[in-house]
């Protein structure tokens, strides 16, 4: 008898631990994650996120392209409002020409005001990487609120005489 006690004894003990296990492993499954726009990005073809908006509707998206200039595109537009008084546009040039620059407008990029006003000697050609969520599909486009922002590299100045 006394055998059969210390086997349920034993078996109770071992289905209490494995409950509180998996109460754990529960809780931790369920924890939020933090939302930091650089966890979960996908880095995103410019001309896919134009071609399907609503596929990347908000979702975090890392794009690396060529900057085309500063803008105020897009700005004070109520359907996707971002104030012309604390954003600045910008444009980045389309990746499928390659002959001379266009931009590709279709692609509606904010990023904070003060943040841009680090990066005010970008020239066009400039190689950017920039991350954001898509926020909105206003007109059928993508609007992205960008979050990160870094210059890969810079074309060299030319001297004018």
């Amino acid at each position: 008898m006394n055998k059969i006690k210390s086997l349920v004894l034993m078996l109770i003990v071992i289905a209490g631990l494995s409950a509180g296990t998996l109460q754990i492993q529960a809780n931790t499954l369920v924890s939020p994650v933090p939302q930091n726009v650089q966890q979960n990005c996908a880095l995103v073809n410019p001309l896919d996120l134009v071609a399907r908006p609503n596929f990347y509707l908000n979702k975090n998206v890392k794009i690396k392209a060529k900057f085309d200039k500063f803008s105020t595109l897009g700005l004070d537009y109520k359907p996707a409002m971002k104030s012309s008084e604390k954003y600045i546009s910008f444009l980045i040039q389309r990746p499928d020409i390659t002959d001379h620059n266009i931009p590709l407008s279709e692609l509606k990029l904010f990023l904070d005001r003060t943040e841009a006003e680090k990066y005010i000697e970008l020239n066009s050609g400039d190689v950017v990487e920039f991350s954001g969520k898509v926020f909105s599909t206003a007109l059928g486009d993508p609007w992205v609120e960008v979050t990160n922002f870094n210059v890969i590299s810079t074309k060299p100045k030319t001297e004018t005489k």
